[in-house]
């Protein structure tokens, strides 16, 4: 058994129970999330991405209207735009941006009704599991159903998603987000795989009811009371890869005994810690900026020195009040005169007056990449990991070996 750790710088559909009931996508909604268009329509799922905090989903309704902190969204105006545009509230004082629904955005801005898995580890597990288009994939656990979204849009048209909730309220509110979503190729029961098994018809013979999937996620509290049940699901012409979603490395102790037992190969355990990368413009202080920098500030600290003691030496003299008033009245004649110039003109004077050579803008608001200032492109990586979500506990199951390649006593008489 080997342990890793990874640090990443990011049918139709039908409910089968036992009364064996289908549900049809409904018609109020008109998007499905494995498809893509260009603009909006009524009865369209979009997401309103305000911040990168705060994404929420929308069902496009006639006469409708989105309120936000960032003023009132129409949804009558959102009809016929092209997804991915920035719109502005009615008083124009805010926007958001109209994306197209994914399962990254759908896990964003989900309800949560368990805890999810987020996209560095679903793009994970999607990779080691071998998951691809076509593939027939078994699920335990569906909970909020962030995962079910990713496997339903990689296994595409031509795969399967088979998932299984046991707590009724969640599996009821799993069973509308699939439908209204239009996840034809995802069929989800009611059952507890821990007792119950995964044949979707627990009646059918034994021989029957094989669901030959070759790639299997738990998110079980344990997993290892699903583990044996899996040998009559899963694909008998293939290897069948697992993973078990468990936040306790207690769980995963437990897991990996019951993958020994039941013949489970290659089992290795890991952790993804994701950090990530943020591109910015930084601006560039030459040497030479620098120094010419420091003699304007020492020059004008001189200056001010000079000014200073002319002006002692001129009370020591015992000049008259009146010269000192009269040379007041100057200096505001001067700044009566300054005051009149042009807006942009008054603030180059201000700031050469107050802060001398400045080529960087400093004691200044200065948006970052505005023209006049030299800049570079810069990347800068967040400061700590993301907390801990599950370790991940991977392994194989082998094809079995076809029996007149095997003897009385079990050994293998040949090469396949």
């Amino acid at each position: 058994m080997k342990f890793f750790i990874f640090l990443f710088e990011s049918p139709a559909l039908h409910e089968i129970t036992s009364n064996t009931n289908i549900f049809y996508p409904s018609a109020q909604y008109t998007m499905s999330f494995n498809e893509y268009k260009d603009t909006i329509s009524e009865g369209d799922i979009v997401l309103a991405w305000m911040t990168r905090t705060s994404t929420k989903p929308l069902v496009v309704t006639k006469d409708a209207t989105f309120n936000t902190r960032y003023g009132h969204f129409p949804h009558d105006k959102m009809v016929g735009l092209p997804l991915g545009t920035q719109m502005a509230s009615s008083s124009k004082a805010g926007f958001l941006h109209l994306l197209a629904p994914t399962p990254e955005l759908w896990t964003m801005s989900l309800p949560h009704r368990t805890q999810i898995v987020y996209t560095p580890d679903s793009s994970y597990i999607v990779q080691r599991l071998r998951i691809r288009p076509g593939s027939r994939v078994l699920e335990a656990g569906t909970g909020s159903g962030s995962f079910t979204h990713a496997m339903s849009r990689t296994v595409g048209k031509t795969g399967q998603v088979f998932t299984y909730e046991f707590h009724e309220h969640r599996y009821k509110e799993a069973l509308g987000e699939i439908r209204d979503h239009q996840l034809s190729n995802v069929t989800i029961t009611h059952r507890d795989v821990c007792k119950n098994g995964f044949r979707l018809d627990p009646a059918a013979p034994e021989g029957e009811g094989r669901l030959d999937a070759s790639a299997v996620f738990l998110d079980l509290p344990s997993p290892w009371l699903a583990i044996p049940n899996l040998k009559s699901v899963v694909s008998r012409e293939r290897s069948t890869a697992i993973c078990c979603f468990s936040p306790c490395i207690e769980q995963v102790t437990r897991t990996v005994e019951a993958l020994k037992k039941e013949g489970w190969q290659h089992i290795e355990m890991v952790e993804v810690s994701a950090k990530k990368w943020e591109g910015h413009k930084e601006m560039v202080r030459s040497i030479d900026d620098a120094m010419e920098r420091l003699r304007d500030v020492k020059r004008r600290r001189l200056s001010g020195l000079k000014k200073r003691n002319e002006r002692i030496e001129k009370e020591k003299r015992g000049e008259s009040a009146e010269d000192s008033a009269a040379t007041a009245d100057d200096d505001t004649d001067a700044a009566e005169k300054s005051a009149n110039t042009t807006e942009n003109e008054a603030s180059s004077a201000q700031n050469v007056k107050t802060k001398g050579f400045n080529p960087w803008g400093k004691g200044l608001r200065i948006k970052e990449g505005a023209e006049g200032y030299e800049w570079r492109d810069v990347s800068r990586v967040e400061s700590e990991i993301k907390s801990h979500t599950s370790y991940l506990t991977f392994a194989v199951l082998p094809p079995p070996i076809p029996e007149n390649l095997v003897d009385a006593q079990g050994n293998v008489l040949s090469s396949m």
